[in-house]
């Protein structure tokens, strides 16, 4: 494993969802509060930020091209030539505190995405899958932060975060129909003031996770078991995922916010992007079908 490399000094607010994009070899990723995407070309270091106008929770690729995002006004495509919005559903609408948050494709190109409170006072969140027929489904509900999402490397297990219950969970996966069942805890979090955000798993199994307020990534065995520990330089690392030309590259997005003036003079680089070569590959990235 190599040492840590300080990528990109953006200083995000909310830096979050990281998505490679394995034809561009881009990496891409949100910053929700201002409302904007990024995509940075490692082997240019050339990158450039995007604003939409309204709070992108996640994003992701789409087979035909472009973007799908879940954004605080619901499902939308993004086209990257015309930067337009074309809105598709937003089953959140009777609810204008709510946003939605992080998300990811299954590998038969279905969209899921899960909502939050904005002001995180209660669990009204709902986790959502959208499939490339326009058709949506709710998969859970009382949500209070939904966060990571992921699957093991045969589609048999979904792994799923919601933050304040401070849990990784694992659900038995049906990938022919997109059904979960069999909701049990695989991770509880102990440590003070931390809660699980993002997750990403690798093609042996791993999954990593980000830990806000814990200042690291921990990559977790199938088993729940803690396999390392990959020190931050910023409180609130919030996902990471993989990328690079051998998808062995672990690409690390971090925030700043709620942090006060006197924890971002102790840790300037909050906000800012992270890459470390970890040497396992991650898994392939599945894209929208819709």
């Amino acid at each position: 494993m190599s040492e840590l490399e300080h990528l990109l000094p953006l200083q995000n607010t909310l830096g979050e969802g990281p998505r490679w994009n394995e034809v561009t070899q881009r990496l891409y990723w949100v910053d929700i509060v201002n409302k904007c995407y990024y995509h940075y070309t490692p082997a240019t270091g050339h990158y450039e930020q995007i604003h939409v106008g309204t709070q992108i929770g996640t994003l992701a690729f789409r087979e035909q091209g472009n973007l799908i995002l879940a954004t605080q006004e619901g499902f939308a495509f993004w086209d990257e030539q015309t930067r337009q919005l074309h809105h598709l559903i937003n089953p959140e609408a009777e609810k204008p505190h709510m946003r939605f948050n992080d998300g990811a494709v299954d590998c038969q190109g279905r969209f899921w995405a899960g909502s939050m409170d904005e002001y995180e006072q209660e669990d009204i969140g709902t986790l959502y899958r959208l499939d490339p027929d326009g058709s949506l489904h709710i998969i859970l509900t009382n949500l209070g932060i939904s966060n990571g999402i992921g699957w093991n490397p045969d589609n048999t297990i979904m792994y799923f975060i919601d933050s304040p219950r401070r849990t990784i969970s694992a659900f038995d996966f049906n990938a022919t129909t997109g059904t979960i069942s069999n909701e049990r805890p695989l991770v509880t979090i102990t440590d003070a003031g931390t809660i699980p955000d993002g997750l990403t798993v690798d093609s042996e199994g791993g999954i990593w996770c980000a830990h806000w307020g814990g200042a690291k990534i921990v990559r977790y065995t199938p088993d729940g078991e803690v396999e390392r520990i990959i020190p931050i330089p910023a409180p609130h690392v919030t996902s990471c995922t993989f990328g690079g030309p051998r998808m062995d590259e672990l690409y690390i997005t971090t925030a700043r916010k709620a942090l006060s003036t006197e924890q971002l003079a102790r840790s300037p680089f909050s906000g800012d992007l992270f890459r470390l070569k970890v040497g396992i590959r991650g898994l392939p990235v599945y894209r929208f079908k819709g």
